[in-house]
C-alpha cells in the first residue's frame, strides 16, 4: 500500500543524493552567474533543473548518468546563452 519494496525507497535515497551531489557541483563549477542576478530566462532555467532532479530522483526509468547528463547540458546552455547575450545585443 505504502510503498512496492525496499529496493525501490533505497534507489530513491542513493539516486538522489548522488543527482542532488552533482546538480550542486555542475552550479558551482558553472560560475556565479548561475546563481545570482537571475531575470525570467534563469528562473525558467531553475525550474527545469528541478523538474530534471525530481525525475532523475523518482523515474526508474532514467538513469543517474542520463539525468546528470540532462543537468549538465542545461546548465551548459544557460551559460551559452548567458555568453551570446553580453557578447551580441542582438541576443
Amino acid at each position: 500500500m505504502f510503498f512496492d519494496d525496499w529496493f525501490g525507497l533505497i534507489r530513491i535515497l542513493i539516486v538522489g543524493v548522488l543527482a542532488y551531489s552533482a546538480l550542486i557541483f555542475v552550479l558551482l563549477a558553472s560560475g556565479k552567474r548561475t546563481l545570482s542576478k537571475w531575470n525570467a530566462f534563469d528562473f525558467v532555467v531553475t525550474i527545469a533543473l528541478g523538474s530534471t532532479l525530481a525525475t532523475v530522483i523518482i523515474s526508474k526509468d532514467v538513469s543517474f548518468a542520463e539525468g546528470v547528463l540532462a543537468l549538465g547540458l542545461l546548465v551548459g546552455l544557460q551559460f551559452v546563452i548567458t555568453w551570446l547575450s553580453v557578447r551580441f545585443k542582438w541576443m
